[in-house]
């Protein structure tokens, strides 16, 4: 087994609810709800879910750009939780961020040679003439050219910008880049390019992934394993194929039975979720999936289900408690 870079135990982030004239607390969204797992260096861990499941405030947790609420995020036998300001900048060397959103995460008014030598400033990597060494080799790298480097963002196509923001990342060598669903805002016929350059970038640099996406096509062509989030807990996770072909979960049976199959003579029974997405200011009590599930039980409405390994197949499911 590999070593491991990135380890998360009980990682929970509750956002207050305010209201009335003093604006006193009323209550709290459980975005991230006491969620456990790892990373091995070197591999794709991807992290799929619907709209709102806390996925995306999972990955900004790990960055430390939003403060948890409890748990522990171990990078390389650090722990991030407790670093001071400096330790952390030093660690955001090696933990890069590709966003969703390549043209909100860009500055306009800056061109892309500052936009990449940005990170290299910071973190004062570099003589001058080296960083603009560095900022024409990672265009390259990401399939730019070097002459690139003197536009602006609103120059770029849509899979151009990104392609600008996965440089971006590149820069100070990082060890582990979070990818936060990095190809949604592109066309299909771009977000299989974008998939493919960041898999040829892994086996270049070595680098490990956390990515993040709603799309299960996606997240099956790059992940080694998947965990799947719902509203903010982490109901089961195991290797890629091991969890398309055969997932045990509910909620997870529901999500890959209505992904389209590209063969027309293979006809899938879709499986209906009822209902509409609890609110994570409120979620049910027990297993937070019970309110949609076709396979409720009584005591999903009272107990929280533990994670059961099923040789190496995790899932949080009272199926599958003995």
């Amino acid at each position: 087994m590999s070593q491991l870079l990135l380890e998360v135990n009980g990682l929970k982030k509750y956002f207050p609810i305010t209201g009335g004239l003093l604006g006193r607390k009323k209550g709290e969204v459980k975005a991230v709800d006491d969620i456990s797992f790892y990373v091995r260096k070197g591999e794709t861990l991807g992290i799929v879910g619907e709209s709102g499941c806390g996925k995306s405030t999972t990955g900004r947790l790990l960055m430390r750009l939003i403060e948890a609420s409890d748990g522990r995020i171990v990078f390389e036998d650090k722990d991030i939780m407790q670093m001071s300001k400096s330790d952390l900048r030093k660690t955001r060397r090696d933990v890069q961020m590709v966003f969703q959103d390549p043209y909100a995460s860009l500055n306009p008014r800056h061109s892309v040679e500052q936009i990449l030598e940005e990170p290299l400033i910071v973190h004062g990597i570099g003589t001058k003439e080296e960083r603009k060494k560095r900022v024409r080799e990672m265009l390259e790298v990401v399939g730019l050219s070097s002459y690139h480097a003197k536009r602006y963002p609103h120059q770029f196509s849509g899979g151009q910008r990104q392609r600008v923001g996965i440089a971006r990342a590149l820069m100070t060598k990082p060890k582990l880049i979070i990818a936060d669903e990095p190809v949604s805002a592109l066309d299909v016929s771009i977000q299989a390019q974008v998939l493919n350059l960041l898999k040829d970038i892994q086996n270049e640099f070595q680098l490990t992934y956390i990515f993040i996406a709603h799309d299960l096509g996606v997240v099956r062509h790059i992940s080694d394993r998947v965990g799947v989030m719902y509203l903010g807990r982490l109901i089961e996770l195991a290797e890629s194929e091991e969890l398309y072909e055969n997932p045990k979960h509910p909620y997870t049976k529901a999500l890959l039975s209505a992904v389209p199959v590209p063969d027309p003579d293979i006809r899938k029974k879709s499986i209906l979720i009822d209902g509409e997405l609890p609110s994570p200011a409120n979620p049910p009590s027990g297993c937070a999936f019970h309110t949609r599930c076709p396979e409720c039980m009584d005591i999903c409405k009272t107990a929280r289900p533990k994670e059961n390994n099923l040789n190496g197949h995790n899932v949080a499911c009272h199926l599958y408690n003995e």
